[in-house]
Order: C-alpha cells, then structure tokens, then sequence
C-alpha cells in the first residue's frame, strides 16, 4: 500500500469497526481488522480520533466569478476542507453569469480550475427560456438542475412558474432537478426585526411549494429534490410522496437543526436565510424527519456575501448563512445530545449526498472509493471564532458558540490537504 491508516475506530457503510484502510493510487484499496496491513506510509490516528469519510456537501454557493468578493473557490474549497469536507457542488447562481447554459459553464470551470482545494461539481440552471441549453448542459456534465419558485435574490437568475418546471422535467425526466420551494402567494413584505421576517415567510409558504412540488413529480415522474426544507409541517408531505413511490427527496440544513427563533435578537441579521430559521419545536420536527428517514441528508447552504450587505436589518440585509467550515461540529453537537452516534452523522453528510449526485467514490469508506477521510476527535471541543475560519468574509451566526468535535486532518485522494497547493478535480456527472 502507499499509505495505511490505522484508527480504533473508522465508520463504514457497516457501521464503526476498528480497521487499517489501505490506499494506493489515490483510492481505498482494502479495509481490513487493524494491524493487518502495510505500507510505504502507515499513520496511527490518536485514541481520541474517528476516521471518517470525506463529507460530500452538494449545496455550496461558491460566487465566483463575478462576485469573488463574497467567496471564491479558493476560500471555500480551504474552508470546506478545513471542515472534513472533500467534495462539494457549487450552485449555478450568485455567480457571474449564471450557470444556465455551457458557455457559463465553461467560464465557472475555468475561474475555478487550479484554485480549488477539494473536489468541485456543478449545478445547472433553470431559468425561463433557457429550456433549449438543459439537454447540452446536461450532456457538459452538470449533476442536475437549480432552479426558484419564488424570486431568487438575483435578478439574473429568475424563479420559474410551475408550467415551466413541468416542461423542463418532462424534458429530462433522467436528470435531476434540485427546487428552492417556497411559493410567492404567500410571502409578504418582511417587517426590520426577527419576528416581522419570520411573519413574512410562514410555513405554508413551503408547504405550499412542496406540495405543487408532489404534484410535478407525480405528473413527470422525475426526479425532484427539496432544498433546504426548514418546515416540519411539510414533513408530512415528503413522506406520503416517499411512500406513494415519488422520486421525491429533501435535505435540510445545519442551522435550522442548530438555532431556534426564539433565541435571535432583531438586529443579528447573520441569522436570516431563505426559508428562515423556525422555533425550537420546529426544530425538533426536523430532527425526527431526520430519524425516521424522511429528511434524507444535511448539507449547508453556504451563502455568504461581504459584511456591509449584512448590515441593516432583516428587511434589507442579504439572506444566507456561512457555514462551509462548520457543518460537521454543528451537526454532531446536535445530533449527540438527540442520541444520534457518528454513523447516523456520516450517512446524512457523507453518503447520502454522494448517491444525491451520483457520486459513488465519494462519501464512503470502502474499497474502491475514493481515499478522501476526515480525521474528527468527537470529544474535542472549541468555541468558534470567525476570524480563524476560511472563508473569504468573517460573517457568521456561529460566532462564539462552543461545538463538539475538531477536524483535526482532512485527506484527498490519499493525500493531506494543507491548504498550500490546490489538488482539488473539477468533476462532471457520471463520473463513477
């Protein structure tokens, strides 16, 4: 082997063994009891230390081109892997142009080629009247397909009616078309405080969404996924498609199973997102989707953007959180407490976002992926500071909140990753 890792403890697809994982070539090429292999490199992870997959994160809004100045792929590939993540997909939009057809593409592959410090994929758009560039973008190697039922915060990326979605999907019934479901009948003009914002975009406004939603799927029969669901009463919803056998999918986010409204004063505008963070029983909701399998994965949402647009209030200021960095410690803090162990962590941040996107390598320690790991001390804990994270702007709603678990090491394709050189491969779907 070129490279052997030894831990105690190592999460696989068969739960947490203590195990070598043998690398050559940049892939897994053998898990086996510990002590068992050899190799030009053998490293012993400490007793306090878990060897966990590369986290997959497949909603990313990386901003670049364009608006480089909120983000950029080398900040948020060094933040991502800072974090245990090794592969993520960037959002087509925020980005200059928009990612809505394959000459966009093209300029997004080479702002990011060289620059990255992880993995990268990319999500296509679906704006009106760019049905005619699915397919060729689809056939570039994009994972799937964005697009808004309400307005999107850009102007250059336009949210589609559902007569468009509905052609869209019946188009490209094999690819996979990712929705922001919130629907426009039912937000309001937010008020400047916590409540006021909250007020102006209610549950119904996602159930509203999910359920025409449902309706498409059922049409189409395609294959839809929920983004960034934060209303638990829509978890009925996603369940009755489940079992209807809907190709229909949600993920949720860090910080609606992390913060509660109840707790956000009315000028900390590093809170607000789209859909905003709910109360804490909604909270808890979300967390027995998660159980009982109806939210299938949690990823980030990485939205962030310069200090100044978060200034105001909730009514003006920019509507995302910056989290890249921080998503598996939030997760685990949360998810510990709720009786949850690291498999269940890894399944939902690793593999599940892997299989999202067809990414079979990835996500999973076994023989034949990948050779991506995090090496996580789950009782270590920190207090986070935003001037020590790398992401471009030091904006963030998890300033000074104490987590458990430090990423102590994160590895691509058998290797360190330093944040010195930029290993990271742009990759395309299909890729197995």
């Amino acid at each position: 082997m070129d490279l052997v890792l030894r831990a105690a403890r190592v999460i696989t697809p068969d739960g947490e063994v203590a195990a070598d994982v043998g690398v050559r070539d940049g892939r897994i090429a053998a898990v086996t009891g510990i002590g068992r292999l050899d190799g030009d490199r053998v490293v012993e992870l400490a007793d306090d230390e878990v060897l966990l997959p590369g986290l997959v994160d497949t909603h990313v809004h990386v901003n670049d081109p364009g608006r480089a100045e909120w983000e950029g792929f080398g900040t948020a590939t060094r933040a991502a892997a800072a974090g245990g993540v090794t592969t993520v997909v960037d959002m087509p939009l925020n980005s200059l142009p928009p990612t809505t057809d394959v000459a966009a593409l093209e300029v997004k592959r080479a702002a990011a080629r060289g620059a990255v410090h992880v993995d990268v994929g990319f999500w296509g758009g679906i704006v009106p009247g760019n049905a005619a560039d699915l397919r060729p973008l689809h056939d570039a190697g994009v994972f799937g397909f964005k697009c808004f039922l309400i307005h999107s915060g850009v102007d250059e990326f336009p949210h589609v009616e559902l007569p468009d979605l509905t052609a869209a999907l019946t188009a490209l019934p094999d690819a996979l078309t990712i929705v922001h479901a919130e629907h426009p009948h039912d937000v309001t003009e937010s008020g400047p405080d916590y409540a006021g914002f909250l007020a102006s975009r209610p549950h119904r406004a996602e159930d509203h969404a999910i359920a025409d939603l449902v309706g498409v799927a059922r049409e189409t029969g395609a294959r839809v996924h929920v983004l960034h669901l934060s209303s638990g009463s829509a978890l009925a919803l996603v369940a009755d498609a489940k079992a209807e056998g809907l190709r229909l999918t949600a993920e949720t986010c860090p910080h609606y199973l992390t913060f509660v409204a109840e707790e956000i004063a009315d000028r900390a505008t590093q809170f607000k997102c789209c859909p905003p963070i709910r109360d804490a029983a909604n909270r808890e909701q979300l967390w027995r989707g998660l159980r009982d399998g109806v939210v299938d994965l949690v990823v980030s949402d990485h939205s962030p953007c310069t200090p100044e647009l978060k200034e105001g209030d909730f009514a003006t200021a920019w509507g995302g959180i910056a989290s890249l960095q921080l998503g598996l410690p939030a997760v685990w803090t949360q998810a510990r407490r709720r009786g949850h162990a690291l498999p269940d962590v890894v399944e939902w941040m690793a593999r599940k976002p892997a299989d999202l996107v067809g990414l079979r390598r990835k996500g999973r320690i076994a023989e034949g992926a990948d050779a991506d790991f995090a090496v996580f001390a789950p009782d270590d804990a920190f207090v986070v500071d935003r001037n020590r994270l790398h992401h471009r702007n030091p904006v963030t709603p998890y300033h000074g909140r104490p987590l458990a678990g430090v990423v102590r090491q994160t590895w691509l394709r058998g290797r360190p990753v330093t944040g010195d050189e930029p290993r990271g491969r742009l990759l395309s779907r299909g890729e197995t």
